[in-house]
């Protein structure tokens, strides 16, 4: 009898698929409402059920697939490991083993934790497969790029306006307007995150600025490639753009990179904030981690979210110079670009290989070129000099004024923190209302200019900035080109950044006079601090912020959108491309003075 095995795994696949969407949509809506149609035993049985079925479906497509050469491939390995993963969780769960030390109501809520994170496991699994498909809507990337973002912010709405996300009723403006905030990696905020959200919206928050951060497509593609074991041509065409590899070999190697550089450092600065906060100021274990995952993801994404009601400026925290740092280097580590740390990565790696070789087989060592490209380097020396002028400015503008009365570590931590964080970050650790006129003028400059390509950060970019700079004294010295560390500026570079810089005083521009509009009684200082806030996704605020009107809260919610996506990539997604220029006009000059 002949069986069409290919009809019963896509079969086996769709049933997967449907029971992964219908068990995350059941542990959220049994998460989100407060009187769920089922019991939560029931809800848990029925989640139980789910899972041993899906692990079936598993264990039947990877013996009902063999690979041809009997060989262990990628594919084959990480569906195997999907396997015995799942096995684990479920053989845990099923016999019911009691964890030394916790009591019953404990060990329930952590075999509840274990079934619902399990579910959304999956969920992320089989979601990351099916995106590897969306190169099939034939749109080009950077609309695809919009969409995501568009969608992610949908979601998030949907699931900030659930009643056990919040402690009380919340309008769809301020759901919007902070998921907006959380996907856009902003951290404006108008509402309390730590007293009007609950662990189940600060999560939601958490999980959306850690997509929107690395952008939902990155994230979605490592896990379906690995789960899937390739990439089509169609694929690495649309990938390749979102992380700037043009190496069709080096899709994967380079998504596995920059997630586990990104898991990595906010792993390590979790750990590190958890052992330097006070015990005293939590009310348990839980809390302290949670506190301390909360924070090295927002450090790292600069989001600039905090679960303290006055930021790290709360009592008891803003002495907390250690953790301050720590959250620094996190910021500066999330904003320096993933191809700045891929660069260095490879220097390194032949750095100490070709040491290893000289020493063991004497061989000479041998230099690789171009590796540090000269992107590369104006984003570190251009990070460098601006935290540079950063610190030594707010040293001087602040001595007397914010950071009067602290000690000598703790104005040199202050000043570091306050030359790091308005290039994106958003957190504070003074009374931003006490800064001078000077050091707002001063964050204005650092907030315009922001993080680097590449980055989870947003802003005109330190790049952009420095081309800008440097063509700008080419001119004035009569040169035709730009010239830096002995390679030329490609006009294409040029053009770009003077029209980036433009459109980002444009949006600027235009969302001040919108606020003014709609909020003529808002101190002019203030309302221009919020739209450089916005534009490039700091979430620093003199306090305004809250008291928005809606027309407001709408501007700025469309600011912080295209201050993230990049008003030239949202006017390419939108613009219908030149297919020829195959004539040319007779050229003459403009005069500017």
């Amino acid at each position: 009898m002949y069986v069409d095995k290919k009809l019963i795994k896509q079969i086996i696949e769709k049933v997967i698929l449907v029971l992964s969407f219908a068990g995350f949509a059941l542990v959220i809506y049994e998460e989100g409402f407060k009187k769920p149609f089922l019991t939560e035993t029931d809800s848990h049985l029925l989640l139980k059920v789910m899972l041993s079925t899906i692990w079936a479906g598993y264990v039947a497509l990877y013996f009902l697939v063999k690979s041809k050469t009997g060989a262990f491939t990628k594919k084959r390995i990480s569906e195997l490991m999907a396997i015995l993963i799942i096995s684990g969780i479920l053989v845990f769960i099923f016999t019911e083993y009691s964890i030394p030390g916790l009591d019953m109501i404990t060990q329930a809520t952590t075999d509840r934790f274990l079934v619902d994170l399990l579910v959304a496991g999956v969920f992320l699994i089989e979601l990351s497969k099916v995106s590897l498909g969306v190169n099939e809507l034939q749109l080009n990337p950077p609309l695809i790029f919009i969409l995501s973002f568009l969608v992610l912010i949908a979601i998030g709405t949907v699931l900030l306006m659930l009643p056990n996300a919040t402690h009380g009723p919340i309008h769809l403006i301020d759901a919007l307007f902070t998921a907006t905030s959380a996907v856009c990696v902003t951290g404006l905020i108008v509402l309390d995150t730590a007293k009007d959200f609950t662990i189940f919206g600060q999560l939601i928050i958490m999980l959306l600025f850690q997509l929107g951060g690395l952008g939902m497509m990155t994230f979605t593609s490592f896990f379906g490639f690995f789960f899937r074991g390739s990439f089509s041509i169609q694929n690495q065409l649309f990938l390749k753009d979102f992380i700037n590899e043009d190496n069709f070999g080096q899709i994967f190697s380079t998504l596995m990179k920059v997630i586990l550089f990104t898991f990595l450092v906010e792993g390590l600065a979790a750990v590190l904030i958890f052992f330097s906060l006070d015990n005293e100021l939590f009310n348990g274990v839980g809390e302290m981690i949670f506190f301390s995952i909360f924070h090295s993801i927002s450090g790292f994404c600069n989001a600039g979210f905090s679960i303290l009601s006055d930021g790290l400026y709360e009592q008891g925290f803003r002495d907390n110079y250690n953790m301050q740092l720590i959250i620094a280097f996190s910021i500066i580590l999330g904003g320096i670009g993933f191809p700045v740390v891929l660069s260095y990565y490879g220097y390194l790696r032949h750095f100490v290989r070709g040491m290893y070789r000289k020493l063991v087989y004497k061989e000479s060592y041998r230099h690789l070129p171009r590796v540090v490209n000269i992107g590369t380097r104006l984003i570190v020396i251009t990070t460098a000099i601006l935290i540079v002028v950063g610190f030594l400015g707010y040293w001087i503008l602040e001595y007397d004024h914010s950071m009067a009365g602290l000690d000598s570590y703790g104005k040199m931590v202050t000043a570091f923190f306050g030359a790091v964080t308005p290039r994106t970050a958003g957190f504070n650790t003074v009374d931003m209302a006490a800064l001078s006129v000077p050091t707002v003028l001063l964050y204005l400059l650092l907030m315009w200019i922001g993080a680097s390509p590449g980055s989870t950060g947003g802003g005109l970019k330190t790049s952009t900035f420095a081309v800008a700079i440097l063509s700008s004294f080419s001119i004035a010295k009569g040169k035709d080109r730009v010239e830096v560390f002995r390679r030329e500026v490609s006009s294409s570079t040029l053009r770009k950044a003077f029209a980036v810089t433009f459109l980002s005083f444009m949006v600027i521009g235009t969302a001040i006079f919108a606020l003014m509009l709609f909020d003529r009684n808002l101190p002019l200082l203030s309302v221009v601090f919020e739209a450089f806030s916005a534009f490039s996704t700091v979430g620093l605020s003199l306090g305004i912020t809250g008291s928005l009107s809606f027309g407001s809260k709408m501007v700025l919610i469309l600011t912080m959108f295209i201050g993230r996506v990049g008003i030239l990539t949202l006017l390419i997604a939108i613009s219908k491309e030149v297919k020829n220029l195959s004539y040319r006009y007779p050229e003459e000059s403009v005069f500017i003075t």
